[in-house]
């Protein structure tokens, strides 16, 4: 049954990470980079560099979120998507355990250089950006429990990213990247509402207080669809708004079909296994939103229109 299927040798490694999540990662470092353009130049050791040290981070997250969840006794052999690894694919929890320590391990030794590099306020802000991956699912009270999961994703992955991404190039900030990253931010903040819906049934039961169990699943994708919604709106007002603003950047609006498909996959799924094409959807949003946003972004860079 899809959702459920084993895997073996470096597939089970490689799934670990929770792939599809892990555009939660790159967008953002790739939206930030792109929005740089227009005040200094690329980097490029601080773009690898920022790159490599997202995307540990992010699947060192999706690890402890495994660990934890399994601890907790929420995955079982039957649970649905990529979590459950330790229970379907027999991996050891300490194992698991372990590899995220040494995924924040690496990612805070590329911190050192890239503050070192930059300044040392950008380690600080890296450790709290670490600091809530680990208690979003670990520790008494984990953010996954409550109705700020969303937000916190968000606002860290999306907006924190994208200023960090956008500092260790020009060494300064900016209200520009701050703008650019709102959608970005609450296009990943969705990816965990998505999940959030597919999983409300058995998080209820372990004592979750998500939004999306606090409001309900119509209420929740009604959320979800005005989010998305205003996301293309601010765009948008974006792109009109001078000195920064392109035209370039209404390419986003070729992700509206996504949109559309999306909101309506989530609407009608009802079952874990009948909103696991509305997960995928969603992250696949995030993608293209991100890859358009950023496509905008260079050629108006490098263009100035």
């Amino acid at each position: 049954m899809q959702g459920t299927e084993t895997h073996t040798g470096v597939k089970k490694y490689i799934s670990l990470t929770r792939p599809h999540t892990l555009t939660a990662g790159f967008v953002p470092v790739l939206v930030g980079t792109a929005s740089v353009l227009l005040f200094a130049p690329i980097r490029w050791d601080m773009f690898i560099a920022m790159m490599i040290a997202t995307l540990l981070i992010q699947s060192a997250t999706n690890m402890f979120n495994e660990y934890f969840d399994f601890k907790k006794g929420l995955d079982s052999a039957d649970s649905v998507g990529i979590a459950g690894a330790i229970v379907r694919n027999g991996m050891s929890p300490r194992t698991v355990l372990n590899i995220a320590v040494v995924f924040y391990i690496i990612a805070g030794l590329i911190g050192i250089y890239i503050a070192f590099n930059t300044s040392l306020w950008v380690l600080a802000v890296g450790a709290i950006s670490m600091a809530v991956g680990y208690f979003y699912t670990g520790g008494p009270y984990p953010i996954s429990w409550t109705p700020f999961g969303e937000i916190f994703a968000g606002f860290f992955m999306g907006t924190v990213i994208i200023m960090i991404t956008f500092f260790i190039h020009a060494e300064t900030l900016h209200y520009f990247p701050l703008l650019i990253s709102i959608p970005v931010a609450i296009t990943i903040g969705l990816i965990n509402m998505a999940n959030n819906v597919r999983d409300r049934v058995k998080d209820k039961e372990s004592g979750r207080k998500t939004y999306v169990i606090l409001v309900g699943k119509p209420i929740a994708v009604i959320t979800t669809a005005a989010l998305l919604a205003f996301c293309y709106i601010f765009i948008i007002w974006i792109a009109l708004f001078k000195p920064f603003g392109s035209v370039f950047l209404l390419l986003t609006l070729l992700s509206l079909p996504l949109f559309i498909k999306t909101v309506r996959l989530m609407w009608r799924g009802n079952t874990p296994q009948e909103l696991i094409p509305a997960m995928a959807a969603m992250g696949k949003l995030n993608t293209i939103f991100g890859l358009l946003l950023t496509i905008g972004l260079v050629i108006n860079g490098v263009t100035g229109i």
